[in-house]
């Protein structure tokens, strides 16, 4: 049997790490979970960038270069990176990016429908949200404009999950 691990982070501190909201994690590099995946059968997997990794990918795009072709990056980037950056983070295998509008840390709400339909119609990326499902009620207007998305960490509680699910169908 082939796994892909859907979501996992790489924390390495040799690239900058910052403190969000007052969380810190713990390092964790390609070589920790290099030693965890071969008893697992994993074959790939997608590289999700953290907001205590700001707006710096030489962090995943090394990880990804380490860990092989199997893997896959999702960036957090600025409204304002540009097309050239984008252009070099996707020949390295980033296909998706993240805002996490939980912590922040990431991009405003007012620019995140046109980088996320700009990066879905230019290159192919989906976005991946990282937020509270008790707030999709509220975000129901946003999200209905963004052309493809997800919600990571199961939308990270219970509240909202019927929202969740009427996104999920």
């Amino acid at each position: 049997m082939k796994i892909f691990d859907a979501h996992f982070h790489i924390i390495d501190f040799k690239y900058p790490i910052v403190e969000n909201n007052g969380y810190t994690p713990p390092s964790f590099t390609t070589e920790d979970y290099s030693s965890l995946i071969d008893k697992y059968g994993i074959v790939g997997g997608a590289i999700v960038s953290g907001s205590f990794q700001a707006f710096d990918q030489t962090y995943l795009t090394n990880s990804l270069g380490t860990l092989g072709d199997g893997f896959y990056g999702v960036a957090n980037i600025p409204n304002n990176i540009s097309d050239k950056e984008i252009a070099f983070l996707n020949s390295k295998k980033v296909t998706a990016v993240r805002f996490n509008l939980k912590r922040g840390g990431s991009e405003t709400i007012e620019h995140l429908e046109y980088l996320s339909n700009k990066l879905s119609e230019e290159f192919g990326w989906h976005t991946e949200f990282y937020l509270d499902s008790k707030d999709l009620t509220e975000l129901e207007p946003f999200l209905n404009k963004v052309n493809n998305f997800s919600i990571d960490h199961l939308g990270l509680s219970k509240y909202g999950l019927q929202d969740l699910y009427n996104w999920v169908e």
